[in-house]
């Protein structure tokens, strides 16, 4: 289950964050960002926090300025974890499950596909490495990243059927070091399944998303991270 450490360090919420705009894709409000006549498209599950992110947003526009649609819905129909709202966020946690966000994230999908995309890549963080992952074991994706995993099994990663990158801390109470040599085990004994794991020495759950402006080494490690997001995402689908 998600441990305290996934409630530490929210971020400022901001609707009119972003150079995109939103629409309803799938049912779901979506910020997106990037041309709809795209190819090549990416689907953003969030952390528990949601899709108003400031940082979350700031990436979708990175990617959709190397030619991708992103897209990064509200999975959780306007009520993401809010410390000063939700005192428990396992009570939150029972209407907002990742099983439930597998099922609403399908026909976003599906009519992402329907606007005449041919590669969708798929990037979850935290609660949203759940969701991918489940995707990314049916061959609806082309490629998956994650960031700071967490619900994410070893039987989950051994079902993987498309190249995976994970991106993982060093201090992590969710999914620490020794379940992400799991997974990177598991997934070497998949050749044919190409794959890529690090562990970001220094860095807490969460460093890749809900990151300090201010803080020059947060923000440098946060970009290695966007980097080679971005990298494996133009492998795969450009």
């Amino acid at each position: 289950m998600l441990a305290a450490q996934c409630c530490e360090n929210p971020p400022l919420l901001s609707s009119a964050c972003g150079d995109g705009g939103m629409e309803v894709i799938g049912g779901l409000n979506a910020y997106v960002s990037g041309s709809a006549d795209s190819k090549t498209a990416l689907l953003f599950v969030s952390d528990i926090y949601g899709y108003e992110a400031p940082n979350l947003r700031k990436l979708a526009d990175k990617v959709a300025a190397a030619g991708f649609y992103a897209v990064v819905p509200d999975f959780f129909h306007g009520d993401p974890y809010d410390p000063k709202k939700h005192s428990d966020v396992m009570e939150w946690f029972k209407s907002h499950g990742p099983e439930k966000g597998y099922e609403d994230a399908k026909p976003v999908v599906a009519e992402i596909k329907s606007k005449g995309v041919t590669t969708i890549g798929a990037l979850g963080i935290c609660w949203g490495a759940k969701v991918i992952v489940e995707f990314a074991k049916v061959n609806e994706i082309q490629a998956a990243v994650m960031f700071h995993p967490s619900l994410v099994t070893v039987e989950d990663i051994k079902e993987v059927k498309c190249p995976i990158s994970i991106l993982a801390a060093e201090i992590d109470h969710v999914t620490p070091p020794d379940m992400i040599k799991q997974y990177e085990v598991a997934l070497s004994e998949k050749p044919e399944i190409d794959s890529f794991v690090k562990i970001f020495p220094g860095v807490a759950h969460g460093w890749a998303i809900r990151y300090d402006d201010n803080d020059e080494s947060a923000v440098k490690n946060a970009e290695e991270a966007h980097t080679r997001m971005l990298d494996w995402f133009i492998k795969y689908l450009k």
